[in-house]
């Protein structure tokens, strides 16, 4: 008998992650639409708080493991447990967020069940009981529906793609069932974390303040990081500008760096190459600020403004300064 559809959630500290929390809004219609069950997989160490949380978030059923083993995110103790339950449990389908653990647990759970993978999904629909994703291809130029033949039915979401599951008041006995892997058996071993306070995410931002080869040099990211402060926002960045080291790789957006997909992506002295833009065309809003006006970047953009960005950006700010304090 199948078990229905399953959602891998990622959490820390008790708390589910954002994107964990859309994988859940999303996976609920579709378990609705297939008259199926929604069961949430919630793994790692003290996870009694996330548990209740995804009931309450909509799960009908949680399985739970709570062991040290499952800390710190390591594929090697997540892939061979849910690869574990989902040969002995047979579901529909499981979805992951299209973060870099959800990414790599997805391949190794597809990869150990002889099944197919489906990878950023931006919406999904339901024709009897086969799962229809749709996905961008081509760097974002198209997008195409697609299937996975068998079952799992597995599939990866992009962030922000989708809305995150709201809370029903739901409540309900997580079971819990053991680690698959000891300790001694998994070769990587965590030393510590080093967190990165006061910023924003890149990955969960609505909002993104973007630097291109405009800046000039590393001092040239000083006013868009003050308009990023004044909105809430991340900073971003292109790959020319990270290859220049005028920044580090993490704030890279494009083809090899994050795909974001915020609410306002705010591009400043960005020319709007393609490999650029298959990371970020799926924002909501884009304004762009360069002074070329034969830029690319324009065409993508609802928003734009040319002219010098070292005086459009400081005006921005001021007037969102006064606006929003």
């Amino acid at each position: 008998m199948s078990a229905g559809v399953w959602v891998f959630i990622e959490n820390r500290d008790g708390e589910i992650n954002a994107i964990s929390r859309e994988a859940l809004g999303a996976a609920r219609g579709v378990a609705t639409d297939l008259g199926s069950s929604l069961t949430a997989l919630v793994l790692g160490h003290n996870v009694a708080d996330a548990a209740t949380e995804a009931f309450d978030l909509g799960a009908d059923a949680v399985i739970a493991a709570d062991d040290a083993t499952l800390a710190g995110d390591r594929l090697e103790a997540f892939g061979p447990l849910v690869v574990k339950l989902a040969q002995e449990r047979q579901p529909d389908a499981i979805f992951f967020g299209a973060s870099t653990l959800g990414r790599d647990l997805a391949a190794w759970t597809g990869a150990d069940l002889n099944t197919g993978v489906i990878a950023e999904a931006v919406d999904l629909a339901v024709e009897g009981q086969t799962i229809k994703a749709t996905r961008a291809v081509y760097t974002g130029k198209l997008l195409c529906d697609t299937f996975v033949k068998g079952v799992p039915q597995i599939m990866t979401l992009r962030s922000r793609a989708f809305a995150q599951a709201e809370s029903t008041g739901k409540t309900g006995t997580a079971e819990m069932v053991a680690a698959a892997v000891a300790e001694d058996a998994i070769p990587t071993k965590i030393v510590g974390f080093e967190g990165k306070g006061g910023q924003v995410s890149l990955s969960d931002a609505s909002k993104i303040v973007s630097g291109g080869r405009g800046v000039g040099g590393p001092e040239g990211f000083q006013p868009l990081r003050e308009l990023a402060d004044v909105l809430g926002a991340a900073l971003g960045a292109s790959r020319a500008t990270v290859d220049a080291g005028w920044i580090p790789y993490e704030h890279q957006v494009g083809q090899t760096g994050k795909t974001v997909a915020p609410d306002l992506y705010v591009a400043c002295g960005i020319s709007g190459a393609i490999q650029h833009q298959a990371g970020m065309r799926s924002s909501k809003v884009i304004v762009a600020v360069n002074k070329d006006p034969d830029a690319p970047i324009f065409k993508l953009a609802r928003y734009g403004i040319v002219g010098d960005l070292f005086k459009v950006v400081p005006a921005l700010t001021a007037e969102f300064k006064k606006r929003l304090n």
